[in-house]
């Protein structure tokens, strides 16, 4: 992998002679417009291509393709996180670049720090002072792999030290490379990136037969979570994993997941499966075991040896199932696998996406990849298959393509508008919630469409409770929708909200989430600060992760907790003589009709929106009326002057 000793620069009487390797098409495309927005001053750059697309290969040309600023940076750093992401690159480079130095930064590997191209670990890199030894004026270039990992304090260390903290003129030029840009924890990956310059997901590079196509499989696991713990502040993030694995890793649900491998993979000759934990995987084993199949395993805690000899037995496929659990996530190359069985529930769309991607690489012989995905509860904020393409989390299929995936998704949508359209031409009303959303849930990031019903009165809008219930399957604290694209939670002086944010010229909306303090009587003629950002998201469950971890470290949960015991008990007086104004003087609240935990929310609502949304909703109901009438017409007249056999209508 590595010269014994650092090797010193390259002669400059030996120019690097790359090997000629043919770019596919985006692959080329992609460098282009790293090459464009360098060339429009851009400083630090992130490239969003799908598992399985090469991003290696990207990178390692990159680096002859970029030119130094002058003739002392000439030096390139490549980081991951990981030895096999490590290893790779290095393998990629001195491939690449047999007259360029290259040299590790990897355990006991010491680079010189001269070397034209280093390739290192973080983990190394910040280990003593081997950072110190990269002068930052020699470098052209800072890559990143699995670059969603960059706002990470270990990262940021680098970043500082390179130069690339913040955007400045004398720093090297910065591409990271990700098949997730997102963060669950609402960390703002801007921080280290200032623009994604270029996009290609899984679904386009499977129409355009870049990658393996995938069909996919949902069963529903009977799995209980919602006594699991979740990580993070106030429980906003992923499933504790001892927690998950007490509650997933019995016999019966093992027997499940094997049967349905029995049903659902006959004939699939390199499955992968992820477990939870090491008890977990080596449980799932024994059953496949038990019922004749040759499963063997690889953990964080095999040795190397072992775990390469497995690996290589696995390409080889001399056995048809290998279990692991947190090990092949990222960077691993392993294209003869025709199957993933996902045993493991996820709050995280990045790993579902990370692990569904180690089946995508294209391999001889090999016609798809069937995802089987053992799917639990919606009310525990779980991710599945069939929310990456804007279905419920909940929908079961059975070996759908990537393509007929989108396709059902477009079939629930017509669906439920045309129910609605059928309930509205009866001149029926839902019983509440009586403002249906339909179409794609919030935490998909996507614009969904919504179904109008009128409500009768303000007060009628604000009492309905159903839009909170996504939001609080998700988080423990007292948000509140206020519209389809706006959540608010109120603190004892303060307020959060999140708010949805289109952009022109992209497909996808994304999320905001901001912090509005209040300000001293008489300060302002507003009692409100300007807003002040606190978290970008590209999804809505990531919004609220990271508005959930800012409000958590900085207000008493007494205040913002929806499961405060003081919720439950009786509204107050003055909460009562509010909501009452907006009810007929016949028809009033008593103490015991309403809590105080409802009361505070109906009142948010209202002082956040709600008035100028039932407004809004009778507008858009008279105009929804209106366009309905003109397309009956038309349809009217369309039959009218339809020549058909038969009697004409007198």
């Amino acid at each position: 992998m590595r010269r014994d000793m650092p090797t010193p620069l390259a002669s400059s009487s030996l120019p690097s002679q790359s090997q000629q390797i043919t770019l596919r098409a985006y692959q080329e495309e992609c460098i282009q417009s790293v090459l464009a927005a360098i060339e429009n001053g851009q400083k630090r750059l992130g490239v969003s291509l799908a598992t399985g697309s090469g991003k290696t290969v990207i990178f390692t040309h990159l680096i002859d393709r970029v030119q130094p600023p002058n003739e002392l940076a000439n030096q390139t750093l490549i980081l991951a996180h990981r030895r096999e992401l490590v290893e790779q690159a290095a393998k990629h480079c001195m491939k690449t670049y047999p007259n360029k130095t290259v040299e590790l930064e990897l355990s006991k590997h010491w680079a010189s720090g001269t070397a034209d191209i280093t390739v290192a670990s973080l983990q190394s890199i910040l280990s003593k002072d081997r950072l110190q030894k990269f002068d930052p004026s020699r470098f052209k270039l800072v890559l990143v792999d699995e670059a969603h990992h960059i706002v990470a304090p270990g990262y940021l260390k680098v970043l500082e030290h390179m130069g690339l903290r913040h955007k400045q003129p004398d720093s090297p030029y910065l591409v990271g490379v990700s098949a997730t840009f997102s963060r669950p924890d609402g960390l703002k990956l801007g921080a280290a990136i200032d623009e994604i310059v270029y996009h290609k997901d899984y679904v386009e590079m499977i129409g355009d037969k870049w990658l393996s196509d995938v069909v996919f499989t949902t069963v529903e696991s009977k799995a209980d979570l919602s006594t699991v713990k979740r990580k993070g502040i106030g429980g906003t993030g992923e499933f504790d994993l001892a927690d998950l694995s007490r509650a997933v890793n019995t016999v019966e649900l093992n027997d499940i997941i094997v049967r349905s491998w029995f049903a659902k993979a006959a004939g699939r000759q390199s499955t992968l499966v992820f477990c939870v934990d090491l008890a977990h995987v080596a449980a799932l084993t024994q059953r496949f075991r038990h019922y004749g199949i040759d499963a063997r395993y690889v953990t964080g805690d095999t040795p190397t040896l072992e775990r390469i000899n497995t690996l290589q037995q696995f390409k080889r496929k001399e056995f048809p199932v290998l279990v692991n659990c947190g090990v092949f996530t990222e960077g691993t190359d392993i294209p003869n696998i025709d199957c993933i069985l996902l045993a493991r529930p996820t709050r995280s769309r990045n790993l579902l996406v990370q692990m569904i991607g180690r089946g995508m690489r294209l391999h001889h012989g090999k016609e798809n990849c069937h995802i089987i995905d053992m799917v639990s509860s919606l009310d525990t904020g779980i991710v599945t298959t069939p929310t990456l393409f804007g279905l419920d989390p909940d929908e079961l299929v059975t070996g759908l393509t990537a393509l007929k995936m989108l396709e059902l998704r477009e079939r629930k949508e017509a669906e439920k508008l045309a129910a609605a359209a059928e309930k509205e031409e009866k001149g029926e009303k839902d019983a509440p919630p009586k403002n249906k959303m339909t179409g794609d849930a919030p935490s998909t990031g996507r614009s969904y469409n919504v179904v109008f019903t009128e409500y009768d009165s303000v007060f009628d809008l604000i009492s309905d409770t159903t839009s909170e219930n996504h939001v609080r399957s998700i988080s423990q604290l007292a948000w509140v929708q206020v519209t389809p694209s706006k959540y608010v939670l109120t603190t004892a002086r303060d307020y959060l909200k999140i708010e949805k944010v289109e952009n022109p010229g992209e497909n996808e909306p994304h999320w905001k989430g901001f912090v509005v303090r209040s300000l001293p009587a008489g300060a302002s003629k507003s009692p409100w600060a300007s807003p002040q950002e606190i978290v970008t998201a590209s999804t809505f469950d990531d919004a609220v992760h990271g508005c959930d971890s800012y409000a958590t470290e900085k207000y008493a949960q007494f205040y913002i907790s929806s499961r405060m015991f003081w919720r439950k008990q009786p509204a107050t007086e003055s909460q009562l003589r509010f909501l009452n104004k907006l009810r007929d003087p016949e028809n009033q609240l008593g103490p015991h009709d309403v809590t105080k935990g409802k009361a505070a929310d109906m009142i948010t609502k209202f002082k956040h929106g709600a008035r100028g949304r039932f407004t809004d909703l009778q507008a858009q109901r008279r105009k929804q009326e209106r366009a309905e009438h003109v397309a009956e017409l038309y349809r009217q007249r369309r039959l009218n002057e339809t020549v058909t056999v038969g009697p004409l209508a007198s």
